[in-house]
């Protein structure tokens, strides 16, 4: 079996599970957000159970319009509140906030072996914590929180193999970018897309949960890693209870293996408006640009803060530019604080905010208008995604976001860092 067969067949009580099977798996944490909660909320009253099936293994955040943006969004969190209130539900909010998928792994809420579902797209994120991870739809977070278990089919996967050594502005999410530019939004679907290589494994734990948060861009139903000693050493700190490493048998069948060289990998660039279509930052052309927001689920973590003010140190945004920069939790923030980012940011004329999912789906602290366009590290660029629809997303990495906001225009950071 691949290591996806092998968690969801412990999790099934069966000796062996195969692609295709459908399966009842029991879960080990049932995510929900601000936007999809209550919907789940509604359908769980419907079956007129009182209780979930594991307070402890619920967990609601308030992150896509937290804090509350509006009177919609207000009633939105109260309905959340009210119902982790009452049934001891873990829930974060305002002050110990940051976005879901930033903030359940640093919390150690989520542990090798496990078998995560969120109605969120993105909980895909969860796969290089050696976990299977995925989102579902409102209805079935609502099962789910009722049983303690989900019906699904099991994902056959395919192999993505990465040999080589990256430059030095070159990180997950160019790895991730490219491969979608490779293979399409619809390259892996319904399948499980697991990581490996040398490229991999000198990955930060960062830059694995950048590539794992777009998976589903590729059409995945999860994307996963091998437990390494990176993975051990990320975990140690923040592990409260047992958990299993699984690891794929040596004559487990993948569905393909597809292989990858990208030691002369550029950093990429997304255009408008898909995720595949990607270009190397040389060949984007001259595109100016209005805003660029760096932050998110994608890569609103501290190395990607880091790399941000690389680029900003000692320099200024464009005049004609907006930076928008969004730590992805409140630990990111206090990190990036104490390492002085954070007035590197403001010194170089960019806005900081509190953890939010805000600009990357269009609903508050960086919406487009019409004309303008957005070059911005969040992980979709649809038509009509972060604003007007009449305006454009641009998807980089962190480094080419900030040299961008710089130049007023889409820029490689070797424009802007002179070494």
């Amino acid at each position: 079996m691949t290591l996806i067969e092998k968690i969801l067949a412990a999790h099934t009580g069966q000796k062996k599970v195969n692609p295709g099977e459908f399966i009842n798996a029991s879960v080990d944490l049932i995510l929900a957000n601000d936007i999809t909660a209550p919907i789940a909320i509604r359908e769980f009253q419907r079956f007129g159970i009182e209780k979930v099936f594991d307070p402890k293994k619920v967990v609601m955040v308030a992150d896509h319009f937290a804090p509350n943006k509006d009177i919609n969004a207000a009633e939105q969190s109260k309905i959340m509140r009210d119902f982790c209130s009452r049934r001891g539900i873990i829930h974060f909010d305002v002050g110990e906030m940051g976005i879901e998928h930033v903030l359940l792994p640093e919390k150690g809420l989520i542990l090798p072996g496990d078998v995560v579902i969120g109605a969120d797209s993105h909980t895909c994120t969860y796969g290089p914590l050696g976990a299977f991870a995925s989102g579902m739809g409102s209805t079935d977070i609502a099962a789910a929180m009722a049983t303690g278990d989900i019906w699904l089919k099991v994902p056959p996967t395919i192999e993505f193999v990465y040999h080589g050594n990256t430059g030095k502005w070159v990180g997950g999410k160019d790895l991730i970018l490219y491969t979608i530019g490779q293979i399409g939004v619809d390259g892996a679907l319904y399948t499980a897309m697991e990581f490996t290589g040398e490229a991999i494994d000198a990955l930060s734990m960062d830059g694995r949960f950048t590539i794992a948060n777009m998976a589903i861009e590729a059409g995945a139903k999860a994307g996963i890693f091998r437990v390494d000693q990176k993975t051990l050493d990320y975990i140690k700190p923040r592990s409260k209870r047992p958990y299993t490493i699984y690891e794929p048998d040596k004559d487990a069948e993948y569905a393909r293996v597809i292989e990858y060289d990208v030691t002369n990998l550029e950093p990429q660039v997304s255009l408008p408006h898909s995720p595949a279509n990607t270009r190397p930052v040389s060949q984007v052309g001259n595109i100016m640009i209005d805003q660029a927001v760096i932050g998110s689920c994608t890569n609103g973590r501290l190395e990607d803060l880091n790399l941000a003010a690389q680029v900003l140190k000692d320099k200024k945004v464009h005049a004609k530019t907006r930076c928008i920069i969004i730590p992805g939790s409140q630990e990111v923030y206090l990190d990036a604080l104490r390492k002085g980012l954070i007035e590197i940011f403001i010194q170089a004329g960019a806005a900081v905010s509190t953890p939010t999912c805000g600009p990357c789906l269009g609903g508050y602290m960086g919406v487009l208008a019409a004309g303008e366009r957005c070059i911005s590290t969040t992980n979709r660029n649809f038509v009509g995604r972060m604003g007007s629809p009449q305006s454009e997303v641009y998807l980089a990495n962190p480094a080419v976001a900030a040299a961008s906001a710089v130049m007023g225009r889409i820029a490689s950071p070797e424009e802007v860092v002179k070494n």
